[in-house]
């Protein structure tokens, strides 16, 4: 069986990874990969971004399943085109990633179906906008409402720096390289009040009607130790997630999964794909949606596929075939925490370029998930704000992180940024 997984990130790594693993795997194609997936011999780079050229690749090399890893294509609706040609792909259609490209749709698609989120208003208008910041107060969250690449949230903890994100938004270059869709039809911006609590990942697979929980994971958005400075795509992340109880997970479970995937079925647009629900989890335990992503998170995705024991390609195809229901997942007891190795200037400004040396070597317990390098003339440079996720199984979360510490600090390479810390939460538990 040949397998295709679409991106160049660490989540595409994992999934590659993992995917090489199945029994009935033979080849692991990696549209565009990158220099991890280079590396790998289970793995082949393909050079191809196109979703055109994606589809006749894979009906010329007899592709058995295509996964797609971010968020971008599937917003320019590449499981439309894949199925339209016959293709077996597993991902959600560009209407049903809209819950995660349009965050106005999100909202008003949770309001609808008595999803617990946070109260919001949505505006078109930067006058309006800013009047509701006047009305509300701070602290406020503030969103560009299309993909804005983990770049489109701010968390405003006063008015002044709410009224500037508004200001930020409805400004043509903004977002700079990000704002491409959030620009097309006009900015609009999304307005919410400020959830206190702690955040986790909860992500599952569906079918389009049946659900397959995936083990939860806690992520680590700021740049900084203690969770200071500005948001990321993820500094790192850990497995299991102890804030999320056998209480708060079947919440989760009761109160916003299940009846997203019915509300979306309902509307008329059948959710399929990875389902990533953000959470806030304030101090009673009762769950609310931050945001939903209609991917794998990552750094999630290592940390979660580093624990999977089962085999992700049987998975995937009875999630295409709409036989979840059959599947029963196995996992690795111990812990896994990964910790992303960034670029000097990540996030506002990752220098590219910078030569990789001394990379740890894998181990069963080790893995080292290659986000943003490349290859140029026989040698690893970087090529995007995160570089690597190292990634370490261990009993305890304190090892793991120690575990992966270790690995990270042997990394050479010029101004790379880490946190020490990632994990802390469950430490400090």
């Amino acid at each position: 069986m040949k397998v295709l997984v679409i991106g160049s990130g660490g989540r595409e790594h994992a999934l590659a990874w993992k995917l090489a693993q199945g029994e009935r795997v033979q080849t692991v194609f990696v549209a565009p990969g990158n220099g991890g997936t280079a590396a790998d011999s289970a793995l082949k780079n393909v050079p191809l971004t196109d979703p055109q050229a994606l589809a006749d690749f894979a009906i010329a090399e007899k592709v058995v399943l295509t996964v797609v890893g971010p968020e971008a294509p599937l917003a320019a609706g590449i499981v439309d085109l894949f199925r339209a040609r016959g293709l077996r792909i597993f991902g959600p259609t560009q209407a049903a990633a809209q819950l995660e490209s349009s965050k106005a749709y999100a909202k008003a698609f949770m309001q609808r179906h008595g999803i617990p989120t946070a109260l919001y208003g949505s505006y078109t208008d930067a006058a309006a906008a800013h009047a509701h910041v006047e009305q509300h107060g701070a602290p406020i969250v503030v969103k560009a409402d299309g993909l804005a690449a983990g770049k489109g949230v701010v968390v405003a903890m006063t008015i002044e720096e709410a009224h500037a994100a508004i200001d930020m938004m409805f400004d043509a270059d903004g977002l700079g390289g990000n704002a491409g869709q959030h620009k097309a039809d006009g900015a609009r911006v999304v307005i919410e009040e400020f959830m206190a609590g702690e955040e986790a990942s909860f992500i599952v697979l569906s079918d389009g009607r049946n659900v397959c929980t995936l083990a939860t994971s806690q992520d680590h958005k700021r740049v900084g130790e203690g969770d200071t400075g500005p948001n990321t795509g993820g500094m790192g992340a850990y497995s299991p997630a102890p804030v999320v109880t056998p209480n708060v997970h079947a919440k989760a479970m009761h109160e916003i999964i299940l009846p997203t995937i019915a509300g979306m079925a309902k509307d008329g647009v059948p959710f399929t794909g990875f389902l990533y629900a953000g959470l806030m989890i304030d101090a009673h335990g009762q769950p609310r949606t931050v945001e939903f992503n209609a991917r794998l998170g990552d750094p999630e995705a290592e940390v979660i596929l580093m624990r999977l024991k089962s085999d992700l390609f049987e998975l995937l195809m009875h999630a295409t075939n709409g036989t979840l229901d059959q599947v029963e997942l196995e996992w690795d007891r111990r812990v896994a925490l990964g910790v992303v190795v960034a670029a000097h200037g990540y996030p506002a400004a990752p220098r590219k370029g910078d030569l990789l040396d001394a990379l740890p070597a894998d181990a069963p317990d080790l893995h080292v998930f290659h986000a943003g390098t490349t290859v140029q003339d026989g040698t690893l440079r970087s090529n995007g704000g995160r570089v690597l996720c190292i990634t370490a199984l261990a009993d305890s979360v304190r090892q793991a992180q120690q575990r992966a510490l270790e690995a990270v600090r042997q990394v050479q390479m010029d101004g790379a940024v880490w946190r020490n810390d990632i994990g802390h939460r469950a430490i400090r538990h």
